[in-house]
């Protein structure tokens, strides 16, 4: 007897069509997540409304059509053996009142997956969902460019050597909006990545997964296919699925219903799949291994010229976007420099952006592009006269939340100006060289940052974040830390000293400047007129450190002025007073340094030489590689 909160008028007994959410457990099922309703729907003498089932099970198309006298009650225990058909099938859910079900539509899954309006932005939700894997031991994900084996076609891979899913995890893994990953040191959280991700990559995604668990190994096939619900005129999200019970070392298949099913969901597979028969199916599973999961994405979607959106041609250790690398083909000479800088290239090299992905290096985890590993790159690792500010956001949520950003000029300035923020959550970058300020304001050229906040929430396409109060006041902050740098030490990039700055520092109290070089021990001499806040912080290793804490500001004095020259100047300051002689001051220190700017030019030009000379060989090698690929395409079309 099926239990529902429902009252509903009697028509007699007749078929029930059931929707599957989340997999059924066997013998057991929730009814929370399953409501389950008579087409033709009878009274209920109570507030609960009951019918009864008779005793045969038909499945057609994954549809159950339900005509037995067991009795089923879906807040309890099932029939074990009325639950062994349930379990594992696509069933229609029901709701109550005068709605007759909830479906989800075919279409719904191109027009969710539009919520990626960055190819790049889906390809790192894959790479995330491996990532995630380094708890269950996987120590690799690879990427890469496959053929399909039906019409040759290009295709994209993810592979890798995590713990793999079992039937019920492959199932829950195409649902839609389930997640099982509740840790907080997991990056996937909506259960929505996976079908976003790979409907906007392609219109089709077939999923190999092996796995050992509670005593037994397993391996399932499932197919999300786009084109098989588009042609066939389906009205339903159907995903035909197979299992085979691995422990004695030879595919069994694992039946949840009849063979019939079993063999109908066989026959979609490799119908709709590049996969034209049982064996070929069986073979994609040798390079698994024991454990791990097999993403095969293929029908890639072509963009607006009718050719593949992913190009896989242009380098053969990488995948670009077609799009992103033609525009940048057409801007002026002017701007070919400034573009080169990795904050650009992001944009348009999976390579690049993957190698800034993540904020910590992995330690036993490597990702493969092409056949070649990822290396991790912070550019916080290669900023100049770096420093690092420590924020305390005001957050219910998390108590003394502490956000420390490393903020410093990267090693091109002043000649190109780049600036902004790669914001991290958990580990992941959500925003890459964030600009909080103005496109017109050219104070803070050169300055970029790099912080982990952990105290907002993304987007659920994890290039941006939820609007909130608390990320506003951490777009406020970020303002005001690149503004503070940047009056602090422009002076060492070739610009002359913030002259409000300096003013500020001769009003100070007795607390002395110090240099990078030089210990604390000076004595600040001259009139503390109107003094400010004393200013003070601690110093990690020659670098500086300033402390937010909430809306107070506490700094230390700039590294790098001649403190001996400014003393003298503050103590006389009743007689001059003149502030352009420190300008004045400091251009002779950038004097000092000129024949190291020699050099560094020197060996720049080296460097420039010797990458001519590696672009020239990249390019004999693409154009072999081409030349190759024609001559074993012209050998299949022989065939």
């Amino acid at each position: 007897m099926v239990r529902s909160v429902c009252s509903a008028p009697s028509r007699g007994n007749g078929l029930l069509s059931l929707y599957y959410l989340s997999h059924v457990r066997r013998h057991e099922i929730s009814a929370c997540r399953l409501v389950l309703l008579p087409r033709h729907r009878t009274r209920n003498s109570g507030p609960d409304l009951s019918f009864d089932i008779p005793a045969s099970l038909e499945c057609k198309s994954g549809l159950v059509h339900a005509s037995s006298a067991e009795r089923i009650e879906a807040s309890g225990k099932l029939d074990p053996s009325i639950s062994a058909l349930l379990n594992g099938l696509l069933l229609k859910i029901f709701v109550a009142g005068e709605l007759e079900h909830a479906r989800v539509h075919p279409k719904f899954l191109h027009s969710n997956a539009t919520s990626h309006k960055w190819a790049f932005g889906a390809i790192a939700e894959l790479l995330d969902n491996a990532v995630d894997e380094i708890n269950n031991g996987a120590t690799f994900v690879k990427v890469d460019r496959i053929y399909s084996k039906r019409d040759n076609s290009p295709a994209l891979l993810f592979l890798d050597d995590g713990g793999g899913m079992n039937p019920e995890g492959l199932r829950k893994c195409m649902s839609l909006g389930y997640s099982t990953k509740t840790t907080n040191n997991t990056i996937g959280q909506y259960g929505n990545g996976f079908k976003t991700s790979t409907m906007r990559l392609g219109a089709d995604v077939i999923v190999f997964s092996r796995t050992y668990q509670k005593g037994q190994a397993t391996q399932s096939v499932g197919l999300l296919s786009y084109t098989f619900l588009r042609r066939t005129g389906q009205d339903d999200v159907i995903v035909p699925m197979i299992d085979f019970d691995i422990s004695k070392h030879w595919a069994e298949p694992i039946l949840y219903g009849t063979q019939d099913d079993w063999d109908n969901n066989l026959k979609l597979i490799l119908e709709w799949s590049p996969f034209a028969s049982k064996d070929d199916l069986l073979q994609q599973f040798e390079d698994i291994g024991s454990h791990g999961t097999k993403v095969m994405i293929y029908n890639l979607w072509l963009n607006d010229e009718g050719i593949y959106e992913l190009n896989f041609d242009e380098d053969d250790e990488d995948i670009k976007l077609r799009d992103e690398a033609a525009r940048l083909a057409k801007i002026s000479k002017k701007m070919a420099d400034t573009q080169a800088h990795v904050s650009y290239r992001l944009l348009h090299s999976l390579r690049v952006y993957a190698s800034m992905l993540y904020l910590r290096k992995f330690t036993n985890f490597t990702i493969f592009l092409r056949g070649k590993p990822v290396e991790q790159f912070n550019i916080a690792d290669e900023l100049k006269y770096r420093k690092v500010i420590t924020y305390r956001p005001q957050s219910s949520s998390m108590k003394e939340a502490v956000v420390e950003t490393t903020l410093g000029f990267i090693k091109e300035a002043p000649a190109l100006g780049v600036t902004g923020f790669n914001v991290y959550h958990k580990n992941r970058l959500i925003r890459p060289f964030w600009k909080v300020t103005g496109d017109g304001n050219s104070k803070g050229y050169g300055i970029v940052g790099v912080l982990e906040a952990n105290f907002i929430e993304p987007a659920h396409d994890k290039q941006d974040f939820e609007r909130s109060s608390l990320f506003s006041r951490l777009e406020m902050k970020l303002k005001q830390m690149q503004m503070d740098y940047w009056k602090r030490h422009c002076h060492f990039i070739g610009h002359q000293p913030d002259k409000q700055f300096l003013r500020e520092m001769q009003k100070t109290s007795t607390e002395p400047l110090q240099t990078e070089d030089e210990p604390l021990d000076q004595t600040f001499s001259g009139h503390a007129a109107n003094p400010r806040p004393i200013l003070s912080g601690s110093q990690t290793g020659s670098r500086d450190r300033t402390v937010f804490n909430n809306d107070r500001l506490m700094v230390r004095a700039p590294p790098g002025f001649d403190t001996v020259s400014l003393n003298q100047e503050v103590a006389c300051s009743d007689n001059s007073g003149d502030i352009d002689q420190i300008c004045d001051e400091n251009v002779q220190l950038f004097m000092r340094c000129e024949q190291y700017m020699q050099r560094e030019k020197e060996l720049r030009t080296t460097v420039e030489d010797l990458e001519k000379q590696v672009a020239d060989t990249k390019r004999k090698s693409v154009e072999l590689s081409s030349h190759i690929e024609l001559l074993r395409r012209k050998k299949l079309l022989l065939r």
